[in-house]
Order: structure tokens, then C-alpha cells, then sequence
């Protein structure tokens, strides 16, 4: 969300980063891309660990139950969204209009909706942010197409973890070699993002087969704390260095979450309390991902009609977290969660049957609650 508020206030040339440290401003205006290697890799783990639950081992995944599982989590809030935006194509506001460059409305729904809006955007340049955001969804979702298919055959053997250990070394070279100088395809691409969601596969894995001892975990989860906080940290120097050059940044980003992953898994570590705010958006994070753009948008614009005031750019930031964050719990409340269980419900044969989240009408911690 910062991202995309600091990208509106740099095209407006606000610069409002001018008497802020230079290392201060990279952590805190451009990691959005981190941002979602982390949020993939945690993607990973728990659609893993929750396939684990619910059918005792990978190979005995229903791919019928999995694709309709995933259908109920995503389809209710992102068909919702594509006629909402289709809307306000034909209505002409402005920020909202598919270019013709892009087969205009028609070409940029048939992406969304086959997954390949990174695709489009690598070949004619950045949609609409309220499309742009799409991506992700993109990359995660192509990968979860060939999941339970690929875990059905292979989730019994090795070949399984060769398979996610062969994503996860590609990984770099998709962001490199293989995006061949598209600076948007290098950060959008499948094999460029995917092994991050393959990091979080092998990680569950892992964890439901090795029980780790509280100093490996202790030691495992401060490298992964060191290696996010150097990344995150240090990020416009990292750039510059073999690291950036060679797309493993990313790779350590990736590392590190799962590492902290792995040691929350099996500590059963609990947050304190005043984390709790950051924990409910980290749950809304699908909703808030999709709809904040709506926010961002409003915001500005009321900023840009107040004169752009300099003032105001922090308070900007602050209320479009606070805005979006409210907005997107709503949706969840009130639309996602209620479409996810009536859907879930008339699509599989029960909760029981399917190791479900949905337990009555209490929903606990699962992929339900994260996907880009």
C-alpha cells in the first residue's frame, strides 16, 4: 500500500522524500515486491500444510475438492472486482479506462481471468493499478492449477521435492537471464515468482516429517529474522551488489520467511497482543490486496485537489493503511467469508470429510486467510 501511494506521489512529482535518510526510504516506499515474495512463500506453506491436514498425505489430494476449495476462497471477491472495474471502463473515470494497446476491456478480462495478466503487461507496459495488482494472482494461481495434479502423481515419491527444489534454483534465472532485460516480466514472471510459493511447499514438508529442537528452532529463526532484516533493511544497497544483480535477493527474502515460518510452525509461537491490528490485516490481506487500490486512488485525488499539500503526505499514507484495511475487513465480513462458506458447503461433501476450515461456523487459521 506505501508503494502504491509513493508511486502516485512521485508521477505527481511530490517530493516529499527529499529530507528523509536516502536508506531509510527504499524500506519503506519500494519492498512491495518483497512484500510479495514473503507473502507467496507463506501462500505455499499453508495451502501445503492445510492439503496435509485434510487428506493425510499429497498424493491422496482430490484435485476435484482442491479446485473448488480454491474457487470458493477466490471467485466470489475477484469476479466481483472484474465487474466493478468493467463498469467503470465503460463509465470512462479516469484511472480506471483498459487502453486500447491492451484489446481494451475485452483483452484485459480475458488475462485476468486465464491468469495471464503479467503476461500482458510484460508485452504492452503496466495496466490500470486496480489491474495491475492482478499479477500476483496470476502467478500464484497457475502455480495452485497444477498443484494437486502434480502432487497427486508425485506426492509419494522424491520427485516431488526435485520438482519445487528445480523451481525454487530457476527461480534467479527468471528474474535475470530469462526475463531478457523486460524490466516487468523480471519481477512478474511464473518461473521468476514461483519459487517463492515452492520455498513455502518445501518448508511444510519439512516441518510435518522433521521435528526440530527448540535451539535448531531458536537458531533458525534468528538467521531468518537477520536474513529479511538485511534484505528489507539494506534493500537500495543490495541492488547495487552480486545479490541484486543475480535475482537472489528475492531468494534470501524467500529463505528467511520460511525459516521464520518453520520456527513458528513448530514452536506453536503465539504474537503478543499489540500485534494483533497487523495479524487481522494479515487475514484480510486477499481483500485488502484487491480492493486497496480503490482507496488509494480516492485518497490522492482528494490530496491533489487540497493543492498537495506537503503536510498531508504522511497523514495520506496513514489513512489509506487505516481506509483500506477497514474496507477490506469489511468485504471479507460481509461478502468473501459468507460466499467462501455457502460455496464450500454446496460444492464438497462436508467439513469433516475434508479436514475443512470451515468447523460450524468458526474459521480458523488456513489458506483462507492469505492469498495474493
Amino acid at each position: 500500500m506505501m508503494n502504491h501511494v509513493n508511486i502516485r506521489l512521485l508521477i505527481a512529482k511530490v517530493p516529499y522524500t527529499a529530507r528523509l535518510p536516502q536508506i531509510l526510504v527504499p524500506s519503506l516506499v519500494w519492498n512491495a515486491q518483497f512484500g510479495v515474495q514473503i507473502f507467496f512463500a507463506v501462500s505455499g506453506f499453508l495451502i501445503t500444510s492445510t492439503s496435509l491436514r485434510r487428506w493425510g498425505a499429497l498424493s491422496n489430494i482430490s484435485v476435484r475438492d482442491f479446485y473448488r476449495l480454491r474457487f470458493a476462497r477466490i471467485a466470489p471477491l475477484f469476479l466481483l472486482l472484474l465487474c466493478v472495474l468493467s463498469i467503470l471502463h465503460f463509465a470512462q473515470f479516469k484511472n480506471f479506462i483498459v487502453p486500447p494497446k491492451f484489446g481494451g476491456l475485452g483483452g484485459a478480462l480475458f488475462a485476468a481471468i486465464t491468469f495471464h495478466i503479467n503476461v500482458l503487461e510484460a508485452n504492452r507496459g503496466y495496466l490500470p493499478g486496480n489491474w495491475d495488482v492482478l499479477w500476483s494472482l496470476s502467478v500464484e494461481e497457475m502455480f495452485y492449477l497444477f498443484f494437486p495434479l502434480v502432487a497427486r502423481l508425485l506426492g509419494r515419491g522424491k520427485l516431488l521435492v526435485a520438482l519445487l527444489a528445480g523451481l525454487i534454483i530457476l527461480g534467479p534465472f527468471g528474474r535475470t537471464v530469462l526475463a531478457h532485460g523486460n524490466e516487468i516480466w523480471s519481477e512478474y514472471s511464473y518461473l521468476g515468482r514461483m519459487d517463492a510459493i515452492a520455498f513455502g511447499c518445501l518448508t511444510a514438508l519439512i516441518v510435518s516429517r522433521i521435528r526440530f529442537s527448540i535451539p535448531v528452532l531458536r537458531m533458525v529463526a534468528g538467521v531468518g529474522i537477520a536474513s529479511l532484516i538485511f534484505i528489507l533493511g539494506f534493500s537500495n544497497r543490495v541492488y547495487r551488489t552480486v545479490l541484486g544483480r543475480s535475482g537472489l535477493e528475492m531468494t534470501i527474502v524467500a529463505v528467511g520467511a520460511c525459516m521464520v515460518i518453520a520456527a513458528a510452525a513448530q514452536t506453536q509461537w503465539r504474537s503478543p497482543r499489540f500485534l494483533g491490528p497487523l495479524l487481522s490485516l494479515g487475514r484480510r490481506s486477499y481483500e485488502v490486496y484487491l480492493l486497496h487500490m480503490f482507496v488509494v486512488f480516492a485518497l490522492f485525488n482528494a490530496f491533489v485537489a487540497m493543492g498537495k499539500p506537503m503536510g498531508a503526505v504522511p497523514v495520506l499514507f496513514v489513512a489509506v493503511i487505516l481506509i483500506a484495511s477497514a474496507f477490506g475487513d469489511l468485504a471479507a465480513r460481509f461478502y468473501s467469508e459468507p460466499m467462501n462458506r455457502l460455496l464450500r458447503r454446496r460444492s464438497v461433501d462436508g467439513p469433516s470429510r475434508l479436514g475443512s476450515v470451515i468447523d460450524g461456523e468458526r474459521v480458523v487459521l488456513s489458506e483462507t486467510d492469505l492469498v495474493p
